[in-house]
């Protein structure tokens, strides 16, 4: 019989809504923890029988952080849908868009969500662990961050009409061509954004990390599989490829997104909105068991350097060698997840810079010619937080009959609870608690910028 029930709520600066509760049996352990995730979408049912190319202007309101992500996977279900293949153009510009959005949401996490933990230290006041106060203890940094995330923000608004809510992609390809004029400012702009990106890095591993290895080695840690995008060279690709579908042992399986539902099931939990993807590949069935996972695996930035052979850029790949180094293949600690985003924003800024320096960028031929017609389509682009799949059937007029959706927090529905469970075990014994404690559990949470 529990005695006592804690609960976090809100958990703080991650980029949606969650509540932990944390049960605690008669000696003041820990019996059971669970993390709630309110938020029920429904979009899966409330774009059926709405015109196929309407649907990328309508999924953008499922995340105000990640919208571009949900636009161009559903750009690409739809042209899978109607048998359509976009322009080469057409394809980059998406490509490009969707690169520089991965850049500019790992900057807000980084700093403005995760970073407070480590700048400020985990354990100090809550009205001062916040990105306030990193603005207050480092004023010029701060005012860094803040100008490369409007610089980025100012890129999608002003080259393609939108930030939040786009509507730049369209099937078949990309509604407006590039210009020359715009291809310089952008890649001027990208270059700047990219040697923050390397100071970023250089900063983190410097002056964060090495203060709290230990909390690394030990803190939400769990055992799992890992999921991500990879192209035909295995290289970590954020925009098109094979999915790669690894097991804690490190073997892992490619298949194409078409083929998903043979290789992922999803599970329907009773105390959660949200449903929780696990290996059906594996012919394990599923369970949250710490110390028996079944089915089990991670996506998002530390599951998609994981599976990666390597980065496609040459800095990427000379950061990915030393995390490596350190901490092997597959990393299964929780906390370098952070590590991990700052290895991608690298990559992201230069593989932006190499799309934006190809002159086919500027190739007036965007968009391939379109005719709705019966289909089914599944696209996939790798979101910040984890493989994001949507999957549409339409009819002869062009109308969704049927949508199903994993977003990529979904896939970290079940990794979250469990490292939540053993962060909770870890740190509360004999019902002693405190303001740090719960907040060490919050970060364990926090590393998967749910």
């Amino acid at each position: 019989m529990t005695t006592r029930t804690i609960k976090i709520n809100p958990v703080t600066r991650i980029e949606g809504h969650a509540t932990i509760a944390i049960e605690l049996d008669d000696d003041g352990n820990v019996a059971d923890s669970k993390v709630h995730f309110q938020s029920i979408r429904g979009f899966e049912k409330f774009v059926e029988g709405k015109p196929a190319e309407e649907i990328p202007r309508i999924v953008t309101r499922i995340c105000g952080i990640c919208p571009w992500h949900h636009h161009l996977a559903s750009n690409k279900a739809v042209d899978r849908c109607f048998g359509v293949t976009p322009t080469t153009t057409g394809h980059k510009l998406r490509e490009l868009i969707q690169t520089i959005a991965q850049a500019e949401d790992k900057l807000l996490h980084f700093f403005f969500l995760a970073a407070a933990d480590f700048v400020i230290g985990p354990d100090a006041d809550y009205a001062v662990r916040n990105v306030i106060g990193i603005a207050k203890a480092n004023p010029e940094l701060a005012t860094r961050v803040v100008k490369m995330r409007y610089k980025a923000k100012m890129i999608l608004e002003n080259f393609a009409g939108k930030s939040i809510h786009p509507v730049a992609g369209v099937a078949g390809g990309f509604a407006r061509p590039m210009s020359e004029e715009d291809r310089k400012w952008i890649l001027s702009d990208m270059r700047e954004i990219m040697d923050f990106a390397l100071f970023t890095i250089d900063f983190a591993k410097k002056e964060v990390f090495p203060k709290y290895l230990d909390t690394i080695k030990v803190l939400g840690v769990i055992n799992t599989g890992f999921i991500g995008t990879v192209d035909k060279d295995g290289a970590l690709n954020l925009y098109d490829g094979d999915i790669r579908l690894m097991k804690p042992d490190g073997s892992y399986t490619d298949f194409d997104v078409q083929d998903y539902t043979d290789y992922l099931g999803e599970k329907v939990i009773p105390w959660s909105y949200g449903k929780f993807p696990y290996a059906k590949a594996w012919g394990e069935g599923f369970s949250l068991d710490l110390d028996a996972p079944k089915g089990i695996y991670r996506a998002n930035t530390l599951a998609r350097i994981n599976v990666a052979d390597k980065m496609a850029t040459p800095r990427a790949q000379a950061e990915l060698e030393e995390f490596r180094a350190l901490f092997g293949r597959p990393a299964q600690a929780t906390l370098l997840y952070h590590y991990a985003r700052l290895i991608e924003e690298v990559y992201a800024c230069e593989h932006a810079i190499e799309l934006l320096e190809d002159p086919e960028i500027t190739n007036p031929d965007v968009r391939a010619e379109v005719t709705p017609k019966a289909g089914r389509g599944v696209g996939c682009v790798e979101a910040p937080r984890g493989t994001l799949i949507h999957d549409y059937s339409t009819d002869e007029n062009g109308l969704i009959t049927r949508a199903n959706l994993i977003v990529g927090t979904t896939h970290n529905l079940g990794p979250i609870n469990m490292s939540v469970n053993q962060a909770a075990r870890m740190l509360i014994k004999n019902g002693e608690v405190d303001e740090g404690i719960l907040n060490k559990v919050e970060m364990s949470v926090r590393a998967y910028d749910p």
